[in-house]
């Protein structure tokens, strides 16, 4: 029996795609738009493992999602996972957008007979076809990217999800995990564009291999260009891009930018479907999903695959209605509402939108670097305070020493190697942390407090690490991103189940406020002036040093409260600015935020008197009670104590009784 010929996804969709009534303007047979054409091809190119898509609205493109995940079930029968940003989208996508497609595209019954069926292999999150497997799943739980072997994985509007899904990678690198081993592995990746310098789709496009925008010949000179928005300008300075009189859209062309001939949205229609793909470095992407250069030669697909559009490329919105869109945005910019230029520059543009963020520079920082060598504590350095950052096959540590007025100076930052699964790499740690640093002017120095990072994946191994160094002031710590959450939270008992055993005591488990504890360090990072509050740094440092303390950014957002700001990652790595916030809380738990001048020159006198000394005996011990832990006692010593507690309500209750 002879085989039917493969397919391409455009060829599959000709002959079986159909838009649903529930989620079209028009419901009918598909028919492809000429830009359509080579991307749909492109996605069924078994060579190219990645394909990513900037995109405004209205193009077209969640169609082409279902009728990939359509064909590469029925035709190529290959499995497929498609993540949208949370669990309540990706019910929504499976209500509204993939049972309509099951529903009304005929061909799909030969693999998913069970359709309309209360069924196992039909739910919402996963269709069980024949030969294959689709999961439906949100992206906001790292749980959901373990334990998937897939050929095909989606994310859909990737901007939309979390930078860091629970501290353990981005989106596209936990999605791409799923697809390592499969013979023909692809990742498909689509996104309305948000933040600039914080888009994943944007920073992701940057790197693929070939980067492709839309080309259409003129109308007049039939040279090809993009038909781009550019940038209205008064008519001695007009730029190329879209042209019309104030207040009338209706009047809007576009200019060539070869022959300067205006010409309309309809000219332009006339010769859309000449239209072809060409990239950055003079390759042409064909209909047919090859890959040419201008000379026609056919080269190599390659591996990653970026390409744009935007709204005024397709037929589905106006370009009067562009420019209506445009003009009533910027009337609310006028009056400092930048909310529907933001959405205009995203939806329709295709673009991020750069918002007013207050981030530090790590050049800036680095560039007032002193001439002070680390692990030697600098002359105004009082007390030192340490942060750990707990990582898979690390811990990264900061040691910060602290001054009157609170000015700060680095005094270390090393990575120690170690599985932190094991006890006895925690050793390494703990020798580190007893270190005693020379003073650049007496004796020597050990820290005084320290937090440890709990999160991730050695919660119980850090818990018992720090309950066996209560007295040494070694605190447990989970970072709160309340931002009621000052910078040292309340502490809560928590059970140590260790190696079996649960501990009766426990440990005290504090929260720090990291919104707080980010807004407190980018502060001092701003102060310029040497003083109170100024944050020293060490020649010594490497660039890695500042580029982790400023991984992060605070952007302000609009909630449905009304105007906020929160901090997000714009790097990968942000173990230093971890480090440093965990050093701060210690030295707030040993209440260094509320000394006095008097406070200060008593403790300076206190260290020049003692020289080298192991501790240093503070007067706000008192105070800081709270902070304290309890000696360690064993459990025959518990229960002796319980014991003689019940005693002495049982003597309170006679002596009462008998008077």
């Amino acid at each position: 029996m002879a085989t039917s010929p493969p397919l391409k996804l455009s060829e599959w969709m000709t002959e079986n795609f159909y838009l649903s009534a529930e989620s079209s303007y028009v419901e009918q047979k598909w028919e492809a738009y000429p830009y359509q054409i080579a991307l749909a091809n492109c996605i069924s190119n078994d060579e190219v493992e990645e394909f990513l898509l900037i995109k405004p609205t209205r193009v077209g493109y969640t169609k082409l999602i279902l009728a990939a995940i359509g064909y590469f079930a029925q035709h190529k029968k290959r499995n497929q996972t498609i993540w949208q940003p949370s669990d309540g989208d990706a019910t929504d996508f499976c209500k509204t957008e993939l049972n309509t497609m099951l529903r009304d595209v005929p061909i799909m019954e030969e693999v998913f007979p069970v359709y309309m069926q209360r069924h196992k292999d039909n739910t919402l999150d996963k269709k069980t076809f024949l030969g294959s497997v689709l999961n439906i799943l949100g992206g906001k739980a790292a749980k959901n990217y373990r334990r998937i072997t897939i050929d095909i994985g989606y994310l859909d509007e990737l901007d939309a999800f979390d930078q860091d899904v629970e501290r353990e990678g981005s989106p596209p690198k936990l999605a791409g995990k799923r697809i390592q081993g499969a013979t023909f592995p692809k990742l498909i990746l689509g996104s309305t564009p948000k933040i600039k310098g914080l888009s994943m789709i944007e920073a992701r496009a940057s790197e693929a291999d070939e980067y492709f925008q839309f080309y259409t010949p003129c109308p007049n000179c039939d040279i090809e260009h993009v038909v781009s928005w550019g940038e209205k300008k008064d008519e001695k300075k007009r730029d190329i891009g879209f042209i019309w009189t104030d207040g009338k859209p209706e009047s809007v062309t576009h200019l060539c930018p070869h022959c300067e001939v205006f010409y309309t949205q309809a000219e332009y229609l006339s010769v859309w479907d000449r239209g072809r793909w060409l990239s950055k470095n003079g390759v042409w992407m064909t209909n047919k999903g090859e890959f040419k250069t201008l000379k026609g030669k056919t080269i190599q697909s390659p591996r990653s695959v970026a390409v744009h559009l935007w709204s005024g490329q397709s037929i589905q919105v106006s370009w009067a209605e562009i420019v209506r869109d445009y003009e009533s945005a910027m009337k609310r910019a006028e009056t400092g509402d930048d909310s529907e230029l933001k959405t205009f520059v995203n939806t329709t543009l295709a673009k991020s939108y750069e918002v007013k963020v207050e981030k530090a520079d790590e050049h800036e920082l680095m560039n007032r670097a002193e001439d002070y060598p680390l692990r030697i504590v600098p002359l105004g350095g009082l007390m030192l305070t340490a942060g750990v950052d707990t990582q898979d096959n690390r811990f990264e540590v900061v040691v910060w020493a602290f001054g009157e007025g609170n000015e700060m100076w680095i005094v270390d930052y090393t990575i120690i190697p170690a599985d932190p699964a094991d006890e006895q790499e925690w050793e390494n740690l703990d020798n580190y942390l007893l270190t005693e640093f020379p003073h650049a002017a007496w004796g020597t120095m050990k820290i005084e407090a320290a937090g440890v990072d709990t999160g991730g994946h050695f919660t119980h191994q850090a818990y018992n690490f720090c309950r066996k160094r209560t007295r040494r002031r070694i605190y447990a710590l989970h970072g709160s991103r309340e931002k009621k959450t000052p910078i040292k939270g309340r502490s809560s008992l928590q059970d140590v189940n260790y190696k079996g055993k649960i501990i009766k005591r426990g440990i005290k488990l504090w929260a720090v406020g990291v919104h707080n504890a980010k807004n407190y360090l980018f502060g001092r990072l701003k102060i310029e002036k040497i003083g109170p509050g100024y944050i020293h740094f060490s020649k010594d440092l490497t660039l890695d040093f500042y580029l982790s303390l400023t991984a992060e950014q605070r952007v302000p957002v609009k909630t449905s409260k009304g105007e906020d700001e929160r901090w997000v990652e714009i790097r990968a790595r942000n173990d230093v600015l971890d480090g440093t916030n965990y050093a701060i809380f210690a030295a707030h738990m040993r209440g260094l935020h509320m000394y006095t001048k008097k406070m200060w020159d008593k403790l300076k006198a206190k260290l020049q008197a003692g020289g080298k000394k192991k501790t240093y005996k503070l007067d706000n011990d008192k105070k800081n009670k709270d902070e304290m832990e309890e000696p360690e006692t064993s459990d025959d010593e518990e229960d002796q104590k319980k014991k003689n507690k019940i005693a002495r309500r049982k003597k309170r209750r006679s002596f009462v009784n008998n008077w």
